[in-house]
């Protein structure tokens, strides 16, 4: 059995986030955000469709060599959803178990600063910009459910 153990986070005086990265090298490091845009209804989330599994989540993808979280998040928001943005704060983490690995994924908040030029592509078929109550229905993991909930915004 695998437990997965989430990583030390704490603020320091310029608010910046810092994350203690584990030395375990079996561990799958990703980062994502939760990406808002003002609507004339309220607030809405992006939600991105990965043909591969059938299923709708927050945008989100793997660190690369020499990235930190944030760059990370930022680089896979704007592959994912076409959408320059802007981090806005911390928002959390999920932790799960893939192909018997841990995987750690941190998400930041973030603001979508610009027209979205999305692009279909193998990895992501669709975006839906969506209420937060709709987005809670339609994302199909209990952690980005748990961590989306944690961060709804009026």
């Amino acid at each position: 059995m695998v437990h997965l153990v989430e990583p030390r986070v704490w603020r320091q005086m310029n608010d910046k986030v810092t994350i203690d990265n584990s030395p375990d090298p079996d561990v799958v490091r990703a980062a994502g955000g939760i990406i808002w845009t003002p609507s004339g209804a309220g607030r809405l989330v992006a939600l991105v469709h990965r043909p591969k599994y059938d299923d709708w989540s927050l945008p989100k993808g793997k660190l690369e060599e020499g990235e930190s979280w944030e760059e990370a998040a930022v680089r896979e928001a704007l592959e994912e959803t076409g959408c320059e943005v802007k981090v806005t704060g911390f928002a959390g983490t999920v932790s799960y178990v893939v192909k018997g690995r841990p995987k750690l994924v941190v998400y930041w908040n973030m603001e979508k600063t610009g027209d979205c030029l999305f692009q279909r592509s193998r990895e992501i078929d669709r975006l839906a910009w969506l209420s937060q109550n709709d987005a809670m229905s339609r994302l199909d993991h209990i952690g980005e459910r748990r961590l989306l909930n944690e961060n709804l915004r009026p």
